[in-house]
């Protein structure tokens, strides 16, 4: 037993290798370099370079914590967005204690929602109610499933809007494109708006030219926002910004806004059902056309439709309805039921028009989030009737927050 032991000291490896020692520069060469490495930020510690977030009323605000921010400090996505270029928005603009909460955050790619999941994920479940999960986000773009969406009152429905919001692969969103992708991509939207003007006729206007007409289609004096220009998605005003407009002036695209491409399609008449089938029949030809220029949508399973803001993956739908409300808006459950009912309620400039809007667009298919508006809308409106004859509405409140896919009112 003695002489085994002897024998394996004998012969114990040496603590360093002479070949490891020459290859391993080679080795690590081969390595690739990680995205962050690339960079020479002039940047202290993750505890020095914490934001202040002291009265931020955005989800961002409430969710960022010092440990949070460490673990996405040092990472970079392929493209060099940092976490600080993410949150940024919700620095600028942070909101304030009353009203809708905004998400206070946005994607400088479509690599961001995979590289900053930790922190994406909480900010979708906190807007959204819902949780990422392995499932699939699921799409229904037969707006003949939509249920109810031509018939309101008329005495309170005034008018609606339908938007959905795309962005295009292997491009940066417009918080973090460069110029000459910018240009690109109103390249890109320029052939395939061409090919659709075919069947749906239409026009598209660079906003330089709008710029120096000011009377044209009443488009010429849309100025970049304040909060557009402080999150820096207004960089280069107006260079390859355009808008497509449809001759019955009820679709219009807009290129190179907040998002690649967003169609909008509004109604003075409140008929949300023919404004859910113009949206879903374009946005399926434009998708066929941009496949043939060999472009994409971007597309992940378990997002669904990826655009800038997580406030809008998942569909990228926003349906509105302008609804004509006196009593409601003070009753002192109204921020409960909206919750219940998974929508938000804002003023007009104009006393007693309010919008409401669809707060989830993900869990739900594209005819399910509209589903929500219609249903929703219909019940504030039967809610304000019965406040206008002295009722209690104890009896209309749903009894629990509508969830995606199954539940209807």
């Amino acid at each position: 037993m003695w002489k085994a032991e002897r024998k394996w000291k004998k012969f114990k490896s040496p603590l360093e290798f002479p070949l490891e020692a020459k290859y391993r520069p080679v080795l690590e060469s081969l390595l690739p370099i990680e995205p962050i490495n690339r960079f020479n930020l002039k940047r202290g510690s993750p505890e020095e370079e914490f934001p202040c977030l002291r009265d931020n009323h955005t989800h961002m605000g409430r969710i960022l914590t010092p440990p949070l921010y460490t673990r996405q400090f040092n990472r970079a996505t392929e493209s060099g967005v940092i976490f600080d270029d993410i949150i940024r928005p919700g620095l600028e603009e942070p909101g304030t204690a009353s009203g809708h909460l905004s998400v206070g955050c946005l994607a400088g790619d479509a690599q961001s929602y995979i590289l900053f999941c930790d922190f994406f994920d909480r900010v979708i479940k906190a807007y959204h109610d819902y949780t990422i999960s392995t499932g699939t986000q699921e799409s229904d773009f037969n707006s003949g499933n939509l249920k109810g969406g031509d018939v309101f009152d008329h005495e309170y429905a005034v008018n609606c809007e339908i938007t959905m919001a795309r962005c295009v692969e292997d491009f940066c969103f417009p918080m973090h494109c460069s110029r000459g992708e910018r240009r690109k991509l109103l390249s890109i939207a320029e052939k395939a708006l061409a090919e659709l003007s075919e069947e749906f006729p239409g026009k598209l206007h660079s906003m330089e030219e709008l710029s120096e007409d000011p009377d044209g289609r009443g488009l010429g004096s849309m100025a970049p926002s304040l909060a557009m220009c402080r999150i820096g998605v207004a960089r280069d005003w107006p260079d390859a910004r355009a808008v497509w407009v449809s001759e019955d002036g009820q679709l219009v695209v807009w290129v190179n806004f907040e998002d690649h491409l967003k169609l909008e399609c509004s109604r003075t008449d409140a008929n949300l059902q023919l404004a859910f089938d113009c949206i879903c029949v374009n946005i399926v030809k434009l998708e066929t056309l941009y496949r043939g220029l060999r472009r994409r949508f971007v597309w992940k399973e378990h997002l669904g439709w990826v655009v800038s803001s997580p406030a809008q993956v998942g569909t990228g739908l926003q349906a509105t309805v302008t609804v004509r409300l006196q009593h409601l808006p003070n009753h002192k459950r109204l921020e409960n039921i909206l919750d219940r009912l998974r929508l938000h309620m804002t003023a007009t400039d104009k006393p007693g028009l309010y919008r409401v809007t669809n707060t989830p667009t993900i869990g739900f298919t594209e005819v399910g989030v509209v589903q929500l508006v219609v249903d929703g809308v219909k019940l504030l409106i039967r809610m304000e009737k019965r406040l206008e004859s002295d009722g209690g509405l104890e009896d209309l409140v749903p009894t629990h927050k509508l969830s995606g896919y199954t539940d209807k009112l």
